[in-house]
């Protein structure tokens, strides 16, 4: 599957990144907590949050994601926008909330680029 097979499976919009719909995703990983995706995102994958400030280029940089989808319709700032062209990352929008974004790309064969986490991460 492609950047340009999700914009038409969740109805999205390209914000950035126009020229690189054709690039291949075969993973992802959603999350609002931007140290959850760098503790255990995979490099190559699709990044799926809710956020729009600028830290979630930044981190799809630092993880060489294949871009930055963006659900509940929000849309990111000139500056975010600006640094994503800079750092030449794909931003998408969708209206979809981030559950059901991410079932419908699971059942379109995008797999997490982690199933589990091995061990509970908790105090007790």
């Amino acid at each position: 599957m492609n950047l340009r097979d999700i914009v038409k499976i969740l109805d999205a919009k390209v914000l950035v990144g126009e020229d690189r719909l054709d690039t291949v995703v075969k993973t992802a990983f959603s999350a609002d907590l931007m140290s959850d995706v760098l503790a255990f995102a995979k490099p190559g994958s699709l990044i799926i949050t809710g956020l729009t400030i600028h830290q979630v280029v930044r981190t799809a940089s630092i993880l060489d994601a294949v871009g930055l989808l963006i659900v509940r319709g929000k849309i990111p700032g000139r500056e975010t926008l600006e640094l994503a062209r800079e750092l030449d990352i794909p931003v998408l929008s969708t209206r979809y909330i981030l559950f059901e974004t991410s079932g419908r790309l699971y059942a379109h064969g995008i797999v997490g680029c982690v199933e589990k986490i091995e061990k509970f991460n908790c105090r007790q």
